[in-house]
């Protein structure tokens, strides 16, 4: 019977996704997934969805993604607290676990389908000329969509924050939370205890399935004069083998992680399908005391009776902040919001990691990670029962590289460009090209004569961007998507770093390790570039705007900074300057992104948000008990004591 169940539900899943039919191998894996009692290997059944509402809990955290799934981990800790997580998207799927699917679940019922608005500066081979962002709306957030890829940021990140008058958000600061919550499978790395550690919620792995092509990455890299290194360590420059937040070759989502092992807390509310419409903000006092929200059609109001906690990502964190008068006070009255306080840092600043796609590699044998030959009955069988296989890579990302471009000091270890190297590339499955939103023109003209044969892909991310976006509301309904602008590209540094990035793609298919593979770049003309010489500073400039992507890692748009920076949004203890009883835990208190994929630093975050919201509360808690305590003891009337009372001397205990 639970095989006949597993199964139904894997079809319906697939058919949620679009229900293509290359993924008819889902239910035999699932089916086999039953069969080997894979339940009973991971019981983590999902977190119960709280029907019935309290009317009051201590803490409402709004967003259950990467940030807010920590959050209501660490508060429901707390046994005297009650805590509310709204999220609102559902459940994970059981697609959704399997690596190599991915990009299958982008533009499901998973993703908010963002698209910010039509820009000359990029993604101009897109659908609309609109850029792609891809954001889980789902319990575990982007966390459930992404491709998992554990990386830290820079040292000098965290320094950065700090003298931008963030005290206690240094490097030195911020390390103990990246390992707090780390489970580190490595066991080369794991003994690494300055930088690594072993036992937290979210499990940390090498890759199960890697290609020929990635030891060949490696290869390349120390003939380029790059050394192999752990970028999570003493030093980011360099190559190595991505790691991933994965466990026993499945996908290690926030939920799962953080939500999963706490679900039978009697403290701990998890709500989905509750859109947040509106934090509640008395206006004389200036403080959050609740939120509004619809759930199943119809409209709530919940009471928070310490905090508010906004974990809605940098969309949706100053989205709710402005819907809630909170925000730039003449862009609040054009939509017709009151103004409860003017903090004109909202939805500003917006920073995100661009990359240029498309860079495609032939090679002369059949190792690439070929969709139409990896997905079958057979990997799906070996997933289910080995836990491994191509089904456990994640869409080809095998190695990553950080590297110093000609605009970067390469003493500072502090590099410029991110490689993400891929054993795939948008030939390899036309969902790649669904994924990325390019147009059926742009796409046949460029790949149509290399569709299914053996590639791989380097996508050159440009790490410290110079040009900033921002977010405003569309009108005064919230469920309207508010006007998103990336700006990308504008400011000329950010072209010549991605240009240097480009450059130094293409001299990696050059080293020796790569044309032992008969490597070599795929030069057809893009488009809208062909009448620029090949090659040329011109044709690249021109190629990094048609085929831009974002690498969805929007963050910046509610900013920590002292209250001396009028553009800062919350203070270094993550408070909303202006409202007492509101904070903002996720990526949008980024002052500047940081060096790397961001779902680690974001979970960073939040261990420490945590923390910061207990050392301002549990001190109360304790004052007011031992207070408690001594009225009680002094109290003649009463009765516990009043046979005693001749004995009680109650002048020093007061």
């Amino acid at each position: 019977m639970g095989v006949v169940t597993t199964v139904s539900a894997a079809v319906k899943a697939a058919l949620t996704i679009g229900g293509i039919s290359k993924l008819s191998f889902i239910p035999v894996m699932l089916a086999a997934m039953a069969y080997f009692n894979y339940e009973l290997l991971d019981p983590e059944s999902r977190p119960f969805n709280q029907k019935t509402l309290k009317e009051e809990y201590d803490f409402i955290i709004i967003g259950g993604g990467s940030a807010g799934s920590v959050l209501a981990n660490r508060l429901s800790e707390v046994e005297g607290w009650n805590v509310l997580l709204l999220e609102a998207g559902g459940h994970e799927t059981d697609i959704s676990d399997v690596p190599l699917l991915s990009l299958y679940l982008h533009k499901s019922k998973l993703d908010w389908k963002y698209r910010p608005q039509p820009q000359d500066s990029a993604c101009q081979a897109m659908i609309d000329k609109r850029c792609i962002w891809t954001k889980g709306k789902v319990l575990g957030g982007s966390s459930v969509l992404n491709t998992m890829l554990y990386v830290r940021g820079n040292k000098r990140d965290f320094d950065q924050w700090e003298s931008f008058g963030n005290p206690g958000w240094g490097y030195k600061d911020v390390l103990p939370y990246f390992k707090k919550s780390q489970d580190q499978r490595n066991p080369y790395l794991a003994r690494n205890t300055k930088h690594h550690a072993t036992g937290g919620y979210l499990t940390v792995q090498d890759s199960p399935f890697n290609t020929p092509i990635g030891a060949s990455f490696l290869q390349a890299g120390e003939e380029m004069g790059y050394e192999i290194v752990d970028i999570n360590g003493d030093q980011q420059t360099g190559y190595a083998w991505f790691q991933f937040t994965m466990r026993r070759g499945t996908r290690c989502s926030a939920a799962k992680a953080f939500l999963r092992p706490v679900r039978l807390r009697r403290n701990l509310h998890v709500a989905l399908f509750s859109h947040v419409t509106k934090i509640l903000i008395d206006k004389e006092k200036k403080r959050a005391y609740g939120v509004e929200l619809m759930r199943y059609g119809s409209k709530q109001v919940v009471y928070a009776k310490r905090e508010v906690i906004l974990s809605a990502g940098a969309v949706g964190s100053p989205q709710i902040l402005m819907l809630s008068g909170v925000g730039p006070a003449q862009h609040l009255q054009e939509v017709g919001i009151d103004v409860i306080h003017d903090s004109p840092g909202v939805g500003k600043n917006l920073q995100d990691h661009i990359a240029v796609g498309g860079l495609v590699f032939r090679v002369d044998y059949p190792i690439s990670l070929l969709f139409q030959r990896t997905i079958n009955i057979n990997a799906a069988l070996r997933y289910a029962i080995t836990e491994d296989g191509p089904l456990t890579s994640n869409i080809g990302l095998e190695v990553v590289a950080f590297i110093n471009t000609k605009y970067a000091n390469a003493t500072e270890d502090w590099p410029d460009i991110e490689f993400m190297m891929d054993s795939a590339s948008i030939p390899s499955d036309v969902q790649v090209k669904r994924a990325h939103g390019v147009t059926d023109e742009f796409y046949n003209e460029v790949y149509g004569d290399i569709i299914g044969t053996d590639v791989y892909g380097i996508f050159p991310m440009m790490l410290r961007p110079k040009s900033r976006g921002f977010i405003k509301l569309r009108s005064n309904n919230p469920f309207d998507y508010p006007l998103m602008y990336h700006n990308y590209l504008t400011h000329p540094d950010d072209v010549g770093v991605l240009r240097e990035g480009v450059k130094a793609a293409i001299a990696v298919s050059e080293t020796k390790a790569m044309k032992r593979l008969g490597a070599r770049f795929h030069s057809k003309p893009l488009p809208n570039c062909k009448h620029l010489p090949l090659y040329t500073d011109e044709y690249w400039d021109c190629y990094i705007r048609q085929y831009t992507m974002s690498i969805y890692h929007l963050s910046c748009t509610n900013k920590m900074g002292p209250a001396s920076d009028p553009m800062a949004v919350v203070d270094p203890q993550l408070r909303v300057y202006g409202i007492e009883g509101l904070r903002v835990i996720d990526a949008s208190i980024m002052p500047a992104v940081t060096n790397g994929n961001i779902n680690a630093p974001t979970i960073m975050i939040a261990e420490k948000g945590s923390d910061m919201i207990k050392e301002a509360w549990l001190p109360k808690i304790k004052r007011r008990k031992r207070k408690t305590k001594r009225s009680l003891k002094c109290n003649m009337s009463n009765p516990l004591f009043v046979k005693k009372s001749q004995n009680i001397i109650c002048s020093k205990e007061r």
